[in-house]
């Protein structure tokens, strides 16, 4: 894992090159250049090669220019990793057009969000390797968080019950994706699949006596013959309805729609 860290740049700074409060110089040349284009070019190295092979010098390379010249924009690697995250944080395009909340779909409406929260970590999984707490505040990680909020609007909850409800999905989704991006991972780090991996041991497995665990004995073959190592697909749409299982019986509480 990365040891990139959201939130170590300049947070003003930061900001200010976020929501576009930077003023361009008085003097000297116009650039060609915006802080967008480096963005881009950073965010589609990371998608490609993964985070590490972001550096300054890199991205400075992509567009064209010396790796002095990315200092005139962009202070270093620390605010260029929160725009980048800035930058992919809001929904895949046309899914806030195509997806108008209705109270009483809350539920469709909440698997909706958690299914694009998900694909949004499938197309930028090095996401996942930089260690996030302190939010990255742009216009785009607004927009998405409004975005998922929306999904519990009109219910009746309070403020801080929308608010920590998001968190509760959003923490869901985070964690249930690592497995697809940690099997990507390996395959590519060991050459082998995990059905090739699993298929390497059973005949060793087949030797082995597993009457001292009853419970695993039993439930490991089923399982084991339906989708070997595992099947995040299944895994993911199956912990999401219970998550709305349980979210169903605060929203009844509260007089909310069923």
């Amino acid at each position: 894992m990365a040891d990139d860290i959201a939130g170590r740049g300049d947070p003003i700074k930061t900001l200010q090159l976020m929501w576009g409060r930077i003023e361009a110089p008085k003097r000297g040349p116009k650039s060609k250049l915006a802080v967008a284009d480096l963005v881009r070019a950073a965010v589609r190295l990371a998608d490609e090669e993964g985070i590490d092979a972001v550096s300054t010098r890199r991205v400075a390379e992509a567009v064209g220019i010396s790796p002095m010249s990315f200092y005139t924009h962009i202070p270093d690697k620390a605010v260029l990793l929160d725009l980048m995250l800035d930058a992919v944080a809001r929904p895949a395009d046309g899914s806030e057009e195509a997806q108008a909340f209705r109270p009483e779909d809350w539920r469709a409406n909440v698997a909706f969000v958690a299914r694009e929260y998900r694909a949004f970590y499938l197309r930028h999984p090095w996401v996942l390797q930089v260690a996030t707490h302190r939010p990255v505040l742009g216009p785009n990680t607004m927009r998405a968080y409004d975005y998922f909020l929306a999904a519990f609007d009109g219910l009746n909850l309070s403020e801080v019950e929308m608010d920590l409800s998001v968190t509760m999905v959003a923490n869901y989704v985070h964690g249930a994706v690592r497995d697809v991006a940690r099997a990507r991972m390996v395959k590519e780090l060991t050459g082998m699949s995990d059905d090739e991996w699993w298929h390497a041991i059973a005949p060793f497995l087949e030797t082995v006596d597993f009457s001292p665990y009853p419970v695993a004995s039993r439930i490991g073959p089923v399982v084991g013959e339906l989708y070997g190592l595992g099947d995040p697909d299944r895994a993911f749409e199956f912990g999401l309805e219970c998550l709305l299982d349980g979210l169903a019986v605060m929203v009844e509480r509260k007089g909310g729609r069923r």
